[in-house]
Formats: structure tokens, C-alpha cells, sequence
């Protein structure tokens, strides 16, 4: 994965910071050209936003696959974790200024095998994983930073199988499980 000089990261959270501002006034996304960004921005890129105020998750949407260039992904996430996450009202003028805005860029999902539950545990790396479980239509994903949250791994998994919409104690042999790891800036 790309890692970002600190220069880079300031440029990605202006953007985020500006895509936010911009959809306050305007309620759309901000246009970006690709082409004034450096080439690794460029390049295809999965990201997710995450907004916090006061210490509080405000909003959280990203892409788990890269299909588009890594800066109008990023730009497109903003403004969906401040004005579309149904979780939540859309960002207010005032809420812009509070805001704590983390990006996360995704490296790419590899397959984890496994046989049983237990054996899917015992392979997750707590605080680097980020997990895509999925089976039978139903799908759910957590960031490693939810490890914060949840660093017991048999927890992470009940978890992330509810956010999927599924029961904690579900299980099936057809369960497939990715992994990603992200490169955060703050």
C-alpha cells in the first residue's frame, strides 16, 4: 500500500474538508478534476470516511472496492458520510466547523480460509484486519479501527455478523471472509 507523505495527507483532508463545506452550501458533490492531483491519487483507490463530533460517530461511508480514481472516491465518500449516511441528519453549517475527519485507504481485499468459526478467529489479526464477511445475500464490513471497540476477536466476528444482519451465532459452511488492511489519515 501507498504510504503518504504528510503533505499528501493535509491534501486529502482539504478535500474532504472542502467536499464538506461545498455540500453545505451547495447540497451536491463538489466538482474535482483529477488531473491537477499527483498520480498516486489518480489511480484507482477504496477509501472510507469517517466523520466524528465530540468523540461521536456523525458518519461513515467508503468503498470497499476500487473502481474509480482514488481522489473522486475519497471526494464522493465525504460527501455521503456528511449528507447521505441514513444513520444520521445531514451535516448543519455549525456541525462543519467540529468536525473530526479520518480517511481510510483500503489495501486490497485477499480471501481468508478457513474451516470453522474457531479457525476463523483464530486467524484474525486484531488491530489490522478489517474484515468483508458475506454469505447467503447478506453482507457486512468493520474498518480495523473497530477493533478499538471491539479487540476480542470472537466479538469482532458476533458483531460483524449482525451489522451484516445476521444473528452473532450464525454459521454456515458457505461464510466467505475478506480482509483488508487501511492506511489512516488524521
Amino acid at each position: 500500500m501507498n504510504s503518504y507523505t504528510q503533505t499528501e495527507r493535509q491534501l486529502l483532508l482539504k478535500v474532504v474538508d472542502d467536499v464538506i463545506k461545498y455540500g453545505v452550501k451547495y447540497r451536491r458533490v463538489m466538482p474535482i478534476d483529477v488531473d491537477v492531483y499527483p498520480a498516486k491519487f489518480t489511480t484507482l483507490g477504496a477509501s472510507f470516511v469517517t466523520l466524528e463530533l465530540d468523540g461521536q460517530l456523525r458518519g461513515c461511508i467508503g468503498s470497499l472496492l476500487a473502481y474509480r480514481p482514488l481522489i473522486l472516491d475519497i471526494a464522493c465518500n465525504a460527501f455521503a458520510a456528511a449528507f447521505q449516511d441514513h444513520r444520521f441528519c445531514p451535516i448543519t453549517q455549525d456541525e462543519c466547523l467540529s468536525l473530526t475527519k479520518h480517511i481510510s485507504i483500503l489495501g486490497k481485499p485477499e480471501l481468508v480460509n478457513f474451516t470453522t468459526e474457531e479457525d476463523l478467529i483464530a486467524k484474525l489479526r486484531p488491530n489490522i484486519d478489517g474484515l468483508v464477511l458475506s454469505d447467503d445475500g447478506y453482507r457486512g464490513t468493520f474498518l480495523p479501527s473497530v477493533w478499538e471497540q471491539l479487540p476480542n476477536p470472537k466479538m469482532f466476528l458476533q458483531h460483524l455478523k449482525m451489522k451484516a444482519g445476521l444473528p452473532a451465532d450464525y454459521w454456515s459452511n458457505t461464510i466467505k471472509v475478506e480482509r483488508y488492511t487501511t492506511e489512516v489519515i488524521e
